[in-house]
């Protein structure tokens, strides 16, 4: 892996003592790096490191246990990672180690991950709870009941075994929801990328072309960046773009239609989604200017919403009001305004929310809602806003001219301490800008 720099390792290391400060004295916090999975037979995916130990250690090992224990006089921070091997490092690349654990990573103290046995039991004697993410890995779990369990046989022998569990979600969740200066920085570089990559997507665009050939643009773009897809990309031509998370990628592009494109990249584990959906002969016709220009009317009256003190539910709120409007308007759907949002009609043609948390994961932690309503808009916060309208092919109800048509789009926004900025607001966005794009 890649060293760390000074400052990334004193940004880790504020992270593991907030939230070991959190914890409180007492606690014992214990996160597992992800498995590797297999793809078939003796073949594995792409390896990609869990987000939580990322976030609190920089490692992208796998076989590998953070342990925090606030107050321990020898090192709150310890690692249980790899040894070096050279015979095995020959087939799978350089190993980080228990010595480089320590000098490259900053950690206070690091073992052999198969002496985890022998120490963690004892580390785990005399702390009274465990923050742990009990049910995300269920091998893991037994493992730590396990040792748990070894604790409380020697109960009778004056060992004080934990009392509880709790969901260490409860704190990170809350840490990771607020971006730093440098994630932000971070978040910013991966929707560069991914502007990039999906303007080489419209103008690569033509009639014949497959859908897969277009992701193949994109994704090019992603690598060539030293980045990767945050999620698999959606290229949905005609009705595939009705689809909310179409897959397969395969249909020939057809001339007339349009092309929804929901991709974005990832860098140093952070994610970029942005939505976009264009015309494959650069120019769309009356019905799809119509809904995209309805879908980009309340995507704005959605950013009108993004400013500190404003409940996150009230953009979705603002774009629903829009389209149904817009939707009653056009003659899709009928009758009064009040009575389309009350009764959910407008759901016929817009069956998602209007966004998400985002950050190391596309759909990132944090809640959305405390004590029963939703939670106000806070400086640091970065989350999507990505109305859409998507007309089923079959839809029998409304006139031919408008079937079969799907438009969503999609933009990252970060809550300043004054409003908002737009991370992908550098992507064109109008019809206009996107037919002006088209044409060069």
């Amino acid at each position: 892996m890649q060293p760390l720099t000074a400052h990334w390792r004193k940004a880790l290391a504020r992270r593991r003592r907030q939230l070991m400060q959190a914890a409180g004295d007492g606690a014992i916090l214990v996160l597992p790096a992800a498995p590797e999975r297999i793809r078939s037979r003796d073949t594995h995916f792409p390896y990609r490191q869990d987000s939580d130990f990322w976030y609190l250690t920089g490692c992208d090992e796998p076989d590998a246990v953070l342990v925090l224990v606030p107050g321990r006089k020898h090192g709150e921070a310890i690692l249980f990672c790899r040894e070096r091997d050279p015979e095995r490092e020959g087939w799978d690349g350089p190993r980080l180690g228990p010595e480089g654990a320590v000098e490259l990573l900053g950690l206070d103290d690091a073992y052999p991950v198969s002496d985890i046995d022998d120490i963690l039991p004892g580390l785990l004697e005399g702390r009274r709870r465990v923050h742990y993410h009990l049910g995300r890995d269920a091998d893991f779990d037994l493992k730590l009941i396990g040792w748990i369990n070894r604790v409380r046989a020697q109960a009778r022998q004056g060992a004080q075994p934990p009392q509880e569990f709790l969901e260490l979600g409860h704190l990170l969740d809350e840490m990771r929801l607020f971006k730093s200066a440098d994630e932000v920085a971070l978040m910013q570089r991966a929707a560069d990328i991914s502007v990039e990559a999906h303007r080489a997507a419209m103008r690569a665009v033509r009639a014949g072309i497959h859908e897969y050939e277009l992701q193949a643009e994109l994704e090019y773009v992603f690598r060539r960046h030293g980045a990767q897809p945050a999620y698999a990309s959606i290229v949905g031509a005609g009705a595939n773009a009705c689809v909310l998370h179409y897959r397969a990628n395969s249909a020939k592009v057809r001339a007339g239609e349009l092309v929804l494109v929901d991709a974005g990249a990832e860098h140093r584990g952070y994610a970029a989604d942005i939505t976009r959906t264009f015309p494959v002969d650069g120019r769309f016709n009356r019905q799809q200017r119509a809904l995209h220009d309805l879908v980009c009317r309340a995507q704005a009256a959605a950013l009108v919403q993004a400013r500190p003190g404003v409940p996150y539910e009230a953009g979705h709120d603002a774009a629903v009001a829009t389209l149904a409007e817009g939707l009653l308007s056009l003659g899709l759907l009928h009758g009064r305004l009040e009575t389309v949002l009350a009764n959910g009609d407008y759901k016929r043609f817009y069956r998602h929310k209007t966004g998400h948390w985002l950050g190391l994961d596309v759909h990132d932690v944090g809640e959305y809602r405390l004590d029963g309503a939703s939670r106000l808009l806070e400086p640091g916060m970065v989350f999507t806003i990505e109305p859409g309208l998507y007309i089923p092919q079959d839809d029998a109800t409304v006139a031919p001219k408008w079937r079969g048509i799907g438009i969503r789009i999609e933009d990252d926004v970060l809550i300043t301490g004054d409003g908002h900025r737009v991370l992908t607001g550098a992507l064109e966005r109008s019809a206009d800008e996107v037919e002006a794009l088209m044409s060069m």
